[in-house]
């Protein structure tokens, strides 16, 4: 005898366990990262930060962007500035048909929000997601903000792991648990640059699947720590995601060099473009140099993407490095392209 619950669906037998729900399958991008022989590299992007105008507006960078790569990043209040949540970005993505990777920084939230923002995401089907510290309130427009750092970056990464295998960091069951891909950041060309591989094998070593390198604009740097990553195990449990600039000119690479930190553009590369006679075809083909290179490296799975040209610039890199250029969600039509 069986008792209808208010839905109408029957419980089943007093006592009984529930069925167990079929396992999800890996989403694409999982099975990009973490096949032995991927069938081709990674494409990732950061989606631009959104303030106002409704989902609208996010399907504006969704339409521009989707169908060269296989994830948006959905940021986490970046470079300590207040944007629409990462959870609600992310939503709206997965919504338009495009995988999200959730952005989860440690400087705002306390371990319960966190938690909270990564379980209520997967609830959305949201899955991927990537784990940073994040920058200090003083590199935003709001100084005065409360630090938080409850948890820091590899903490966070240990707690996702825990929330993946079914407990919050209580103990508590969490039951089905959430099928995460966890992914992480790290700074291939900040001294002391052989802290930089050790850092890394903590964080996959927590549980990291992935590592989206910060820009890099010396090539002996990123050389480096891709052989050391590779010789030391850690690319054979964890790809590697370069993150390339597309930019418009010479005065984008100053701002980066002065403003950003960890970020070094040497002044040959500027005065290279700078000195073009097209300084938005210098800067691109300055991109498409990076780009090559990297994926040349070992560990390397792909690449990550900061477009700040938001124009055909990510087409075009995705065609002369011969990837595809047409990426479907299954069961989504990302805006009908």
């Amino acid at each position: 005898m069986t008792a209808p619950d208010p839905s109408g669906a029957p419980l089943g037998p007093a006592g009984a366990e529930p069925p167990a729900p079929a396992p999800q399958p890996p989403s694409a991008l999982a099975e990009l990262l973490t096949a032995a022989d991927p069938v081709r590299p990674v494409l990732t992007a950061e989606c631009p930060v959104v303030d106002t105008g409704g989902v609208a507006a996010v399907a504006a960078h969704v339409a521009r962007l989707a169908p060269y790569v296989d994830a948006l990043n959905a940021t986490d209040n970046p470079a300590a500035h207040a944007h629409a949540s990462n959870v609600a970005i992310a939503i709206a993505l997965k919504s338009l048909g495009v995988e999200p990777i959730l952005q989860v920084v440690c400087r705002d939230k306390n371990r319960l929000a966190l938690q909270s923002d990564i379980v209520g995401a997967a609830l959305h089907g949201v899955t991927a997601i990537s784990c940073l510290t994040g920058d200090d309130v003083t590199a935003g427009d709001e100084p005065e903000a409360r630090r938080v750092f409850d948890l820091d970056g590899v903490q966070l990464i240990r707690a996702a792991a825990s929330l993946a295998h079914g407990r919050f960091l209580s103990g508590r069951p969490l039951e089905p648990p959430p099928p995460l891909l966890i992914g992480a950041v790290e700074n291939p060309a900040a001294p002391p640059f052989e802290y930089r591989v050790r850092r890394a094998l903590k964080k996959a070593a927590a549980g990291a699947r992935f590592l989206q390198l910060q820009i890099c604009y010396r090539p002996e740097h990123l050389e480096a720590f891709c052989s050391l990553a590779a010789s030391a195990g850690l690319t054979r449990g964890t790809a590697l995601l370069p993150t390339i600039a597309l930019v418009k000119g010479a005065r984008a690479l100053r701002f980066m060099n002065d403003h950003v930190p960890g970020i070094a553009v040497p002044e040959e590369t500027v005065t290279r473009v700078e000195g073009a006679s097209d300084q938005r075809e210098a800067a691109y083909l300055l991109a498409l140099e990076q780009a090559r290179h990297a994926l040349a490296q070992p560990g390397v799975r792909g690449l990550h993407l900061a477009d700040f040209r938001h124009d055909s610039s990510v087409a075009r890199l995705a065609s002369d490095l011969g990837l595809p250029v047409d990426r479907t969600a299954p069961g989504e039509s990302a805006l009908a392209r």
